[in-house]
């Protein structure tokens, strides 16, 4: 059995997984935090009955992404030993932060307040969620941090005698170039992830004439965030392929399968032609967009995958430094023509529910609640786009995929691992579906206490959660 491989499949299978729950969580919490803010301003029963009602399918899904997200990390021990060692010295502060900090301060503002609606101050309450919107924001940044090390290596210094890197400046690892566009991007794509489940949950509801004055209000702003996330997802977008041309020129070359150095270049919204690639027969393009993308001039210059692979080889000695082409063309795809989708169901969404106004066309809901499925094929698609792309490499430029491995785990032991920890992904897959269909069409909670005036001392009867 191929270890490699395997190791490869484990790990792509347990991150894409794991990245099914972390937008929802990012971009749920956000819009929870939203939701009561204008409770407390406004008085209005509306916003505490929704804040309660997402928070509920936010909480869900925040165990969910923890239990996952534990298994990933367990797997650079046991499948990547020697990535482990290589990269430990540089991703320790970063994780460490993330778990000390981050993860702490939203774990235990999450429980503040799951438990203390109506028994502490509201704004005590208040600033409780959108602690754990930061701290979600937080965790994302310092374990990206760590990602776009990998591909961008800066701050280090490599030590031959112990045969991995060594952090010399954390700083330069904080600001890399590539995370500075790799975090908002992501942030976005959450809002889009948390706005359009939301967008969907709402539709249900209101197809069905129920709820209306928390569903209606949910639906508008679902899709405020899905359009404002849509935006930033596709200008922070814009930004980091100017820098992947920079610093992984292979991988935007793979992302057009531009064998050929060109200026100006274009970029094929759909292309059939043999598998790899090199022989299109039909190219539906669009002259100098490549260009644009890549070095934001119309006919700037763009590395073809022949010429790098030839100046890869001069640098690196022989071997394949090409990564799989039709995973990054189609991946990169997938991911623009979901957001583009996403972008014009907002648009749209709004226009129709605009000045208090409801659909009266089923087929309108049914394509709302649909849209749901699109943000994950968006991150999924991203997301394995950007580590394909990144490949023949764990660490660009410094430790190939192949060296990272565990050498002493046979490839038996990766595949039973394998297989159980797919069949418990399954399992839990149809738990977390279950219990978010069933709290999400549930009423939104009726809470017996008056309208509450603001007063945070205030008597007030208990609300169980």
């Amino acid at each position: 059995m191929d270890e490699l491989l395997l190791a490869r499949l484990q790990f792509g299978v347990t991150t894409v997984y794991h990245f099914l729950f972390v937008p929802v969580t990012i971009g749920l919490s956000l819009l929870v935090a939203v939701l009561q803010t204008a409770w407390h301003r406004t008085g209005k029963e509306k916003y505490k009955k929704a804040a309660k009602f997402w928070g509920k399918l936010f909480t869900i899904n925040f165990a969910l992404g923890l239990v996952t997200g534990i298994v990933q990390e367990f797997q650079f021990g046991m499948n990547w030993s020697d990535y482990s060692r290589f990269v430990g010295d540089i991703f320790g502060a970063p994780l460490a932060i993330e778990a000390l900090l981050a993860f702490f301060l939203e774990s235990t503002f999450l429980g503040l307040w799951i438990f203390g609606w109506d028994r502490i101050p509201k704004r005590l309450h208040l600033l409780s969620i959108w602690l754990v919107a930061i701290g979600t924001m937080l965790s994302a940044y310092f374990i990206l941090a760590a990602n776009s090390w990998m591909q961008n290596p800066v701050g280090y210094t490599y030590n031959a005698e112990a045969g991995r890197a060594e952090l010399e400046s954390f700083t330069a690892v904080l600001t890399n170039d590539v995370l500075k566009w790799t975090f908002p991007h992501t942030i976005f794509g959450c809002w889009v992830t948390g706005g359009l489940l939301m967008v969907a949950v709402s539709a249900w509801h209101l197809s069905r004439r129920r709820n209306k004055d928390v569903m209606f209000s949910s639906l508008r702003l679902g899709l405020v965030a899905t359009l404002i996330g849509a935006v930033g997802f596709f200008a922070s977008g814009d930004m980091l392929g100017k820098v992947m041309t920079e610093t992984q020129p292979m991988k935007m070359a793979a992302a057009e399968a531009l064998y050929e150095t060109s200026a100006p270049a274009s970029f094929s919204l759909f292309t059939i032609g043999t598998l790899d690639g090199q022989k299109p027969t039909f190219s539906l393009e669009v002259p100098y967009l490549l260009s644009f993308l890549g070095t934001g001039s119309f006919d700037g210059e763009v590395h073809g995958i022949n010429d790098l692979q030839a100046e890869y080889e001069e640098k690196y000695g022989p071997g394949d430094y090409r990564p799989y082409i039709p995973i990054t063309y189609w991946g990169f795809r997938i991911m623009v023509g979901a957001g583009t989708a996403m972008a014009l169901i907002a648009v749209l969404g709004l226009w129709l529910t605009r000045r208090g106004r409801t659909p009266d066309k089923p087929w309108i809901w049914k394509a709302a609640i649909w849209s749901a499925a699109l943000p994950f094929v968006a991150n999924s698609a991203g997301w394995i786009f950007t580590e394909m792309g990144r490949q023949p490499w764990l660490v660009f430029g410094l430790l190939k995929t192949e060296a990272g491995v565990s050498p002493e785990v046979p490839g038996g032991t990766v595949l039973t691992s394998l297989l159980v920890f797919t069949a418990l992904y399954g399992i839990l897959a149809v738990v977390e579906l279950g219990l978010m269909l069933k709290f999400a069409k549930k009423d939104p909670p009726e809470d017996p206490s008056p309208l509450d005036t603001g007063a945070d001392d205030e008597p007030q009867l208990t609300f169980a959660y």
